[in-house]
């Protein structure tokens, strides 16, 4: 009887890589004949590589004609991504001006005879001979040229991605895929076909993509001839794509929705006998990836049949451990499984991800050369699992292959495998030398639409000079450089991480540390942070009794007592208080997220990232005021006098903080203050008291003393109180528009000293895609900016404007997107959209629904549950004049424009007042210069979601009816909260000016 499928696989997330390189090192050496027999089969494969000539050409060709270190290769790397997603020809134009004109294709000289790379170059010449920059589609082109130019140059340069597209593809369709690789030699008969597209955003993506898999290995299998496994075709199968919520926190259902589709999926390969390969996926999908394989796996009806495998990443720190788990996995059902071991291709997205998730290391090697080293290491542990495992080894690294070629014995019990366009001079050669090895084509198959993304991510992969793939065809490069082994470029454990890229927590050094955050994907982290919340809830929590107004005026008079010694404390010992805060705020992460989502009904997600920023402002304030407030600075002048200049508190400040975010925007305002050497007296909103108490309780603990800060919460008429107050010396908010000019009536109204607002409104704020943007990165970036927090955030994107041409596919797929968000309890771990925070508010926002369903196109209503839920709603306008006020939660609001109509977009823009967040996702990059150097708004965000400004990275706040400025968490703010003084002193006073005179000669 075959054991029960073992545990959920575990392993460290992101542990230290010279550990890891300790124990790779100890076992990467061969002995001397070895090492000679690897350096002469690598170098054999080398030459072949460097003496290819195809009349063809192919996908290498491209990489070496137009490398990415060039201008030509970077504007190339763009037109591919976008170009023939565009349908109109005036963006088409226009994009294609943008991107030629950073090259110089009309000079461009081709390194290679072959035919692709002469007619791609041929063709983008010609269209950067035609299209001059500044001349299509709004400049002074000539008649003839508009005539007979435009429409050739868009011929021209679409054929070029064209013949691109037809070289990383094998065909469009399965059915064509299959009759080329049939009228291929029948020395690589192996090839296992990948259906291109990018993951899932919605149930109709998913459904589609199903159905695309299934015709495909009808179609594979039927043409798959007699031959055993392994010597048949196969199928890879992406996850993500089958899937809209393919997430860590969608754990439950994930496995109740898609372990059932993989498994119809494979019983049809079974049916054919076919290998069908589960593809990796980024490395937070790892944990749920393997649970929904291991489900899938153990299902009866799929026993003995060994064609079932997966892909692991060798740029995944955890490779190793994988390996392990699908082995125990296979033993304990008595199974075979087939294996692809890949370098993996999203590093740059992986070390992004950590950072911005101040994670404590990275899940993948920041040095190639530990990739390529734990790859052979893989290999090993792979080789030595045979036949239960049947590694199936990905890589065009002629060193790679030499070496397992040297470790490996039965060469029937494992395959190479190489992508569909490259490689082909290296296999050619090793077919020639060792024709009983046998190599597996990975070819990609789709519409040169859906090609896009991943030609972008080739690009990446290989192009780039560090590659294997373009250094070994580099006759440039000695060929003993290419011999070096990994562990000899490593050198000692202590060199395994790259030198310039930091740990997460580290990427602000030596300014300030980083905030740590946890992974999601990471089972354990997040089981030991829900726990840990889970204790920390209170059945019922302490009430907050509201101040008088009475109290209010005592709070200032106090402050106002406490300010003095405040203002005298050293700036040093100031920041050092902040400082021990940011760790105390970290050490009661739990305790804080539990009041954050109770009071506030933040999800876990919104409420990690806001004690995250809270912690950031701590530390980047007490930085900032080291600097500012740390000593004077001295100003140039005449001899015989000093001039210096300085910075100091300036007495009472009132900070008056939102709801949306009672912790971050609270302390931000509080720790700002405090650091300018002012006595705050702080009024929370009337709905999140408690978690204000505990940001104050936690600041006099780390050493602020009690005289300097005071907490008065009240509802709206206390703050007005305070405002009022004659012995306030600034007031800093954040709230409504209409609010801040009540507080900037009431101090100009006042008599005596003029005293600073610094607030921070709404906006009704805009995000404008075009024809080039990538519908699926559109879509994440719209549903994240709109819905996330339940829209209750100042940064919300309100107001969406799409080029019409475009807009029927991106509308749909929005909505699709929103279509599979779960509203609901806050502390439930896979809800995405709360509640909004209180009655009041629902009811406002109940009333603009009703009015909009009255006025507007319905293309989304999304149902909530009882209580304060309102679900996402998208509805269309006829004209941006429809919206006349922010709407403060999950609602947006769609205007369709004309491309030659982007003018008045921006004047629709400009009209509102507003100016406080904006998205744009175009790759035209005059079209983001253009509207940026137009619209004077505060954050600009460029094809990425418009919300969660980062302190000290994206310094936040808007102008006009948005705010006073300076930006929050920027390095202006704290001077605003200050008084400058210089001191200017006469040195030549006392008889004469010494200095000077003992330096004449």
């Amino acid at each position: 009887m075959p054991e029960v499928a073992p545990a959920p696989f575990s392993a460290p997330y992101a542990p230290d890589d010279a550990i890891i390189a300790a124990r790779l090192l100890q076992d990467a050496r061969f002995g001397a004949d070895r090492e000679g027999r690897i350096d002469r089969t690598a170098t054999r494969l080398i030459e072949a590589v460097r003496a290819n000539d195809d009349p063809l050409g192919g996908v290498e060709d491209m990489l070496r004609e137009f490398a990415l270190s060039t201008k030509e290769g970077l504007a190339l790397m763009v037109l591919a991504e976008a170009l023939l997603r565009v349908p109109d020809a005036r963006t088409a134009d226009q994009f294609i001006e943008d991107k030629l004109g950073q090259g110089d294709f009309v000079h461009h000289e081709t390194k290679s005879s072959a035919f692709l790379v002469n007619a791609s170059a041929w063709a983008l010449g010609m269209s950067a001979r035609v299209i001059q920059p500044g001349e299509t589609p709004q400049g002074t082109i000539g008649r003839l040229t508009k005539r007979l130019g435009a429409p050739a140059v868009r011929a021209a340069t679409r054929q070029a991605m064209r013949l691109m597209g037809s070289h990383f593809v094998l065909g469009e369709t399965i059915e064509a895929a299959l009759a080329r690789a049939q009228s291929r030699s029948d020395r690589a008969p192996r090839y296992s076909f990948d259906m291109l597209g990018e993951g899932a955003r919605t149930a109709d993506d998913a459904h589609r993509y199903f159905e695309s898999y299934a015709r495909a290995i009808d179609a594979i299998g039927k043409a798959a001839g007699s031959r055993p496994l392994p010597d048949r075709p196969g199928i890879s199968v992406k996850l993500s794509a089958l899937h809209p919520r393919f997430e860590a926190v969608s754990h439950a259902r994930v496995m109740t929705e898609l372990v059932p589709p993989l498994i119809d999926l494979a019983r049809r390969a079974k049916a054919f006998d076919l290998n069908f390969t589960v593809d990796a996926e980024e490395a937070d999908r790892l944990e749920l990836s393997l649970d929904v394989i291991a489900a899938a796996f153990a299902e009866p009806t799929l026993a003995g049949w060994n064609g079932f495998g997966l892909a692991i990443q060798a740029y995944q720190k955890r490779a190793g451990d994988v390996i392990d788990y699908v082995d125990a996995l296979a033993r304990r059902l008595e199974r075979k499984m087939m294996v692809r071991l890949v370098k993996g291709a999203y590093w740059d997205t992986e070390i992004k991800r950590a950072q911005e998730r101040g994670l404590d290391g990275y899940p993948v090697f920041t040095r190639k050369a530990m990739t390529d080293l734990n790859y052979v290491a893989c290999a090993r542990k792979l080789l030595a699992l045979r036949p239960r495992l049947f590694p199936q080894f990905a890589t065009h690294n002629a060193l790679t292959v030499a070496t397992i070629l040297e470790l490996s014995d039965d060469p029937t019990s494992f395959e190479f495998q190489r992508l569909h366009g490259m490689g082909e001079a290296l296999y050619a050669q090793l077919g020639d030398d060792r024709p009983e090895i046998a190599h597996r084509t990975y070819a990609p198959v789709g519409s040169h639409r859906d090609l896009l993304a991943y030609l972008v991510r080739r690009l990446l992969e290989n192009g780039a000079n560090s590659s294997f793939v373009a250094l070994a065809a580099d006759n440039r490069v000695p060929i003993a450089d290419l011999l070096r082994r990994p562990a000899g470029i490593i050198g000692s454990a202590n060199s395994a991480g790259h030198p310039d890229i930091p740990l997460p927590a580290d990427l602000y050094r030596p300014q300030r540390e980083n905030s740590h955050g946890i992974e999601f994907g990471e089972r354990a982290a997040l089981d030991r942070l829900t726990a840990a919340i889970t204790a920390q809830r209170q059945a019922e929590p302490d009430a907050v009794a509201s101040s008088t107004t009475d109290e209010a005026n005592a709070a200032v008079a106090a402050a106002r007592r406490g300010f003095k010694a405040w203002n005298a404390t050293p700036a040093g010992r100031r920041a050092e208080i902040l400082d021990k805060a940011a760790d105390m705020l970290e050490q009661r992460r739990a305790h804080l997220i539990a009041l954050l989502q109770g009071e506030g009904g933040k999800t876990l997600d919104d409420a990690l990232s806001e004690v995250r920023e809270a912690t950031d402002f701590c530390r980047y304030y007490a930085a900032l005021g080291r600097k500012l407030f740390g000593g004077s600075e001295t100003m140039p002048g005449p001899t015989g006098e000093s001039n210096v200049l300085a910075l100091r508190g300036r007495g009472t400040f009132v900070a008056i903080s939102p709801w949306n975010f009672p912790l971050a925007i609270f302390l931000g305002q509080v720790t700002a203050a405090l650091m300018a050497g002012n006595a705050v007296v702080a009024k929370p909103a009337e709905q999140t008291p408690r978690i204000a108490t505990e940001a104050i309780r936690l600041l006099h603990e780390a050493g602020v003393p009690a005289s300097a800060l005071h907490l008065v919460p009240g509802d709206g008429a206390v703050g007005a109180a305070l405002v009022a107050h004659p012995d306030i010396a600034g007031v800093v908010f954040t709230g409504s528009t209409d609010v801040a000019r009540s507080i900037n009536r009431t101090l100009a109204a006042k008599d005596g000293p003029i005293v600073p607002l610094i607030a921070e409104t709404g906006g009704i704020n805009a995000m404008i895609v075009d024809a080039t943007a990538l519908p699926e990165q559109v879509a994440d970036d719209v549903v994240t900016s709109a819905f996330r927090s339940a829209g209750q955030r100042c940064s919300a994107l309100r107001l969406l404007f799409v080029q019409d041409d475009v807009a029927d596919r991106m509308i749909e797929m929005i909505a699709g997107a929103a279509r599979e968000l779960k509203i609901g309890d806050p502390s439930d771990l896979s809800t995405h959209v709360g509640p909004v925070i209180d009655a009041e508010a629902k009811q406002r926002l109940d009333a603009h629904i009703a009015l909009m369903k009255r006025n507007a196109r319905v293309h989304f209503e999304g149902r909530a549950p009882a209580g304060n839920f309102v679900a996402p709603h998208i509805f269309e306008l006829s004209h941006a004049g429809q919206l006349t006020e922010e709407v403060f939660g999950p609602i947006l609001h769609v205007v369709r424009y004309r491309a030659e109509r982007l003018a008045d977009v921006l004047a629709a823009i400009e009209a509102t007042g507003f100016g406080l967040t904006l998205g744009i996702h175009s790759r035209i990059e005059d079209t983001v210069d253009d509207v940026i150097d137009r619209l004077a708004v505060g954050n600009i965000y460029v094809n990425r979601n418009m919300i969660g400004a980062v302190v000290g990275v994206q310094p936040f706040g808007g102008s006009g009816l948005s705010g006073t400025g300076p930006k929050a968490g920027g390095p202006h703010y704290l001077a605003r909260f200050a008084t400058e003084q210089t001191v200017t002193i006469n040195t030549a006073a006392a008889g004469g000016n010494a200095a000077l005179m003992a330096g004449v000669e």
